[in-house]
Formats: C-alpha cells, sequence, structure tokens
C-alpha cells in the first residue's frame, strides 16, 4: 500500500490512519455549530516527486491509473465499476461565444452512476474493503448515495444511504436499483448528515460522509490529477467547480497541490468556487473575508445537489480557494436552468443543474473581467443531466405531435429558423 498519514488541515498533526478517525480530535473539540467541520484531514502521500519520476516507466501524464498517488494497495481494493478518466472536451463552439479561445470541459458525467461522487466512493470502498467493514452509509443530496451504492453493489457491500426525501426521483430509483438501503428523511440534508454520524456510531457501519472522510478528499483529487495530465505539456490557469459542501473544490485543489508539491506543475491554477445563490453560504463568506461560512438556514435551489445549510468543508474549500487566489461567486436559479440548454446546445454535454451551474458561473466570471479571454479554462461538468430531467424540461416548450407527413414536416419546420442544408 502506498504509505500514507493524515493531518490536520488547521493544526498539522499528523495521525496514523484508522478506520474511525475521521476529524482531527484536537480541532474537533473547538467546534463551533453551525459553521462546517473543523480539523478535516487530508492524506499526506510521501515521496510524490519520486513517485511521480518512477511511474511505472511511463510518464504520469501518461498512466492510465493514478493509484500509484493514492492510498491504496497495488494489489487488493481494486476498483470494480468504471471510476475516472473521463474525458477533457475542447469547447470550441462555447469558448468563441464567451470570446474566450481556449475552454474545455471536464466531463464526468461519464463516471459509472453519472457523476464525480464516483470518485470518492470507489475509494471509499476500497478502504471499507480494506478495513474490514461489511456495510458503509452515507447522508446525500443524492450523487453520493448513487455513487455508494453503486460501488457497494460492484464490490459486494451493504450501503446505507440517507437522503431528503425531496430529491429528483431518477438519483432515488438510481441508488434502490443498485440495491441500497434507502432512508429517505423527511428534513433537509444537514439533518441527513448528522442521523447518518449517529447511525455508524450505533451500527458500526464505515462512514463516507463528504468532508467527513479523509479518503472522500483523496478520491476527489483524481479529476485534478487528470486535468493537468490530459492538459500536459500546457497547464490550467483557471478551473470552475459547482460548489456545495466544499469537498469536489478541496479535492481538486488536492490533486493539484501534489503535482505542484512534486514539480510537475510550475504553479496552482485559480479555483473559482460557483453556488446557487439561495446555498451561497461560501461565497458569502468569501465576500466577507471570513475563514469558515456560517450556515445559512433553510437553503434551497434547482441545482439540489449544491443545497447545504451549513458546508461541511466549507473552512478548506476556502483556504483552498485563497491558496490559489481564486474567488467563489452565486448565481440565480434561473440563470442555471438556462445554462443547462446553454450548455447542451452549445458543447453537447448534458448536465444537471449543479453541474451546469459552472457554465452560468463562468459567463458572470467573463463579465467581470475575473478571466483572461487567452487563459486555459476548465470547467468542471460534474453529473449527468439524466439525473434530474425534470428542471432541464423547465426552460423548454411542449413538442407537438404531427401527422406522419411531408406536408406537416414542412409546416413545423416554418416555426423554426431554417437548418442547415445537407452537401
Amino acid at each position: 500500500m502506498t504509505e500514507h498519514r493524515l493531518r490536520c488541515t488547521e493544526c498539522n498533526t499528523s495521525y496514523a490512519p484508522t478506520p474511525t478517525l475521521l476529524v482531527c480530535p484536537q480541532c474537533a473539540r473547538q467546534q463551533v455549530k453551525g459553521e462546517g467541520l473543523r480539523g478535516v484531514l487530508e492524506v499526506d502521500i510521501p515521496e510524490l516527486e519520486a513517485k511521480l519520476s518512477d511511474a511505472g516507466g511511463r510518464p504520469w501524464w501518461r498512466r492510465e491509473s493514478f493509484d500509484f498517488l493514492l492510498p491504496v494497495r497495488p494489489d487488493g481494493g481494486r476498483r470494480e465499476v468504471a471510476v475516472g478518466g473521463t474525458p477533457l472536451l475542447r469547447a470550441t463552439q462555447l469558448g468563441r461565444d464567451l470570446g474566450l479561445r481556449h475552454l474545455w470541459i471536464k466531463d464526468d458525467t461519464r463516471n459509472s452512476s453519472g457523476s464525480t461522487k464516483d470518485r470518492a466512493s470507489d475509494l471509499v470502498v476500497r478502504k471499507a474493503l480494506e478495513f474490514g467493514f461489511e456495510t458503509v452509509a452515507v447522508a446525500s443530496t443524492g450523487n453520493a448515495a448513487t455513487a455508494l451504492a453503486a460501488s457497494s453493489a460492484a464490490a459486494g457491500l451493504d450501503a446505507v444511504v440517507f437522503v431528503p426525501a425531496q430529491a429528483p426521483p431518477a438519483k432515488l430509483v438510481q441508488m434502490a436499483s443498485y440495491g441500497a438501503r434507502v432512508l429517505a428523511i423527511d428534513g433537509s440534508y444537514d439533518q441527513a448528515f448528522e442521523l447518518c454520524l449517529a447511525a455508524c456510531d450505533r451500527w458500526g457501519w464505515y462512514n463516507r460522509n463528504t468532508a467527513l472522510n479523509p479518503f472522500t478528499i483523496e478520491g476527489k483529487k483524481t479529476a485534478g490529477l487528470e486535468i493537468a495530465a490530459q492538459l500536459h505539456p500546457q497547464e490550467p490557469d483557471v478551473v470552475l467547480v459547482p460548489t456545495g459542501d466544499g469537498v469536489i473544490l478541496a479535492g481538486i485543489a488536492k490533486g493539484f497541490d501534489d503535482l505542484f508539491k512534486a514539480g510537475a506543475l510550475r504553479r496552482r491554477p485559480r479555483l473559482i468556487a460557483v453556488q446557487p445563490e439561495g446555498s451561497s453560504a461560501i461565497v458569502r463568506a468569501w465576500e466577507a473575508g471570513l475563514d469558515a461560512p456560517e450556515a445559512i438556514l433553510g437553503a434551497a435551489s434547482v441545482a439540489d445537489s449544491l443545497v447545504v445549510d451549513a458546508p461541511r468543508n466549507g473552512r478548506l474549500c476556502l483556504a483552498k480557494i485563497r491558496q490559489s487566489e481564486g474567488a467563489a461567486l452565486a448565481v440565480s436559479d434561473r440563470e442555471i436552468v438556462a445554462s443547462i440548454q446553454g450548455l447542451a446546445r452549445r458543447s453537447g454535454v448534458f448536465a444537471e443543474p449543479a453541474a451546469a451551474a459552472v457554465l452560468a458561473g463562468l459567463e458572470r466570471a467573463v463579465q467581470r473581467k475575473w478571466v483572461d479571454p487567452d487563459e486555459r479554462i476548465v470547467l468542471m461538468v460534474t453529473g449527468t443531466g439524466l439525473k434530474d430531467v425534470g428542471a432541464a424540461a423547465e426552460g423548454l416548450q411542449d413538442q407537438p405531435v404531427i401527422p406522419p407527413s411531408l406536408d406537416a414536416v414542412e409546416e413545423r419546420l416554418a416555426t423554426w429558423p431554417e437548418p442547415k442544408r445537407s452537401i
């Protein structure tokens, strides 16, 4: 196994990993209600430079897997589902419309269960097997639960998922189809989080909760590693990330941090967090210069995956944004819904509301001149639109049914702009 230790991101105390060590015990005692978790742990991988230079005889950016930079056994705990290795797509048309010369989309809709959350769930399941657990539990707005259900099913583990009952039906159906024990909670994600924590303590389940389990950040760092590898020898200048609890951004930042520390990147890219206006605790904290976000009671948005009252990983997320000299901004639900179509029609990527939010964020960033037309910009698109077709349908007109005749086709075509003709 790759040797590693767990380091507190606040007090810098180092710990040997154990199955029950989730946050720094010292910092956790200073917990303040409503500000998220204190003492989030990150995995320290030793000898990063040596590992990159001796990457199995191939340059690190051409490796098929980044397991050599993860805290996993090389011979066991192997992934059983298709996770990672998602494409970095050149968004030429979208970039042209926005006046940007170098724009890419990291299309994480291609993961096994259709979202970035597969990256974290896969690694947590592999660690659960290593530690000898038979049941893994998680609180989720939908995608993390679905991802855990998929990875657990493939590995032969039981998954118990706590989700708000108002989660999109497609996500509830998906996680149940994988065989997870679904507990639909009449309450918020934050309430589901606390209930999951208490249940893991009572029944001895392995806790996959975002931010709480240090391996969630480590799993998500693979997205940052892949972006850097896929752009090599160029480097990204700006990465826009949809942000709820803050773990995806912190994970991507960890991937860039590891490469920067090993000398494989000249600089860290700027990270821009994008949140819905109705769930924007991290944005408000960044604008106010705070170290930790303050809870927003009753947070709500069409982007359900980003809805959280008190971002559990808010402190670390804010630190990563500032370390990268990045920024944070909020967009409206109207802009998010419009971005579902905007992204699909100008790039061919169909995204759920939370993932499409990064396009709305990029449009804001362009207006504010936070990005330069010549910079290399990456949109982190985190989940497929098939997760929430209802939200996508809000911006579309009902399609009339026509008779099967060319006259009817001609009449219908007359209501649209003239289509391009085939040669």
